[in-house]
């Protein structure tokens, strides 16, 4: 234990710092691809390599709808063309008439995190969230294990038959006002799983969502950012990208 101590006075705070940094520690974040001009042709050859149909070709440009971008970095610089942007806002408002949560909450949120059929690659972002390095705490965000005490809902995954159930149940167990967000493309629109016998595909298909944080999986301070802007302490999406459905 002394010694544990004395490595923590000699080494100091190691938190990486906030979501809205202008430059974050290599490694801190994958990167997101962003819409730029392109040679038409290459433009067609990016959006005809992207397997999620992230990519779009728009005359001289690529557009890049981020909420089906699945990482697979096919398109990333050197090996393809595009350019990607290395930062955590991932987050974007389902739609003009969401907003964040009052301003009384905007220094203490409780969050539910509920997984409704992940891969587990969202649990493991996720599970970080709140570790030494991300500190969640320090911006008065709180995990909660009962609905009953949560303002955010914060689900991962593709809504399977067998969670439909208690999804709906979580979300109505919630006090007002309550906001829904959903992580990873999976819990968008269903990502690479779609709908099925087994799949309902996005959490908007039985709750309504306030938020989205795209990626697969999106890291720690993507998740951190979009906890922020549902609380109100910062903003989304400014470049054009699109993160919705």
């Amino acid at each position: 234990m002394a010694n544990w101590v004395l490595h923590s006075l000699i080494d100091g705070i190691r938190t990486e710092p906030g979501p809205d940094a202008q430059h974050l520690p290599a490694g801190a974040s994958p990167g997101r691809p962003v819409s730029q001009r392109l040679n038409t042709t290459v433009a067609a050859q990016m959006a005809a390599l992207c397997p999620s149909g992230a990519l779009a070709v728009n005359e001289d440009a690529v557009a890049v709808n981020f909420a089906h971008c699945i990482h697979c970095q096919r398109c990333r610089q050197p090996s393809g063309a595009l350019q990607w942007r290395d930062d955590a806002q991932w987050s974007q408002w389902r739609d003009s008439a969401a907003n964040p949560l009052p301003r009384r909450y905007r220094h203490s949120v409780n969050v539910r995190y509920l997984d409704a059929g992940a891969c587990g690659a969202c649990m493991g972002e996720v599970r970080q969230i709140d570790a030494p390095p991300y500190n969640l705490h320090r911006y008065g965000i709180f995990i909660t294990a009962t609905p009953r005490d949560a303002d955010v809902l914060l689900v991962a995954g593709p809504v399977t038959e067998a969670m439909r159930l208690p999804l709906r149940k979580t979300y109505e167990a919630m006090p007002e006002p309550k906001r829904v967000v959903t992580m990873g493309v999976c819990a968008i629109n269903g990502g690479v799983f779609g709908q099925s016998f087994a799949s309902i595909g996005g959490v908007g298909e039985v709750v309504p969502v306030d938020l989205v944080i795209a990626g697969c999986p999106p890291p720690p301070l993507a998740i951190v950012h979009g906890l922020l802007l549902a609380a109100g302490q910062l903003q989304g999406l400014q470049d054009g990208e699109d993160a919705r459905p």
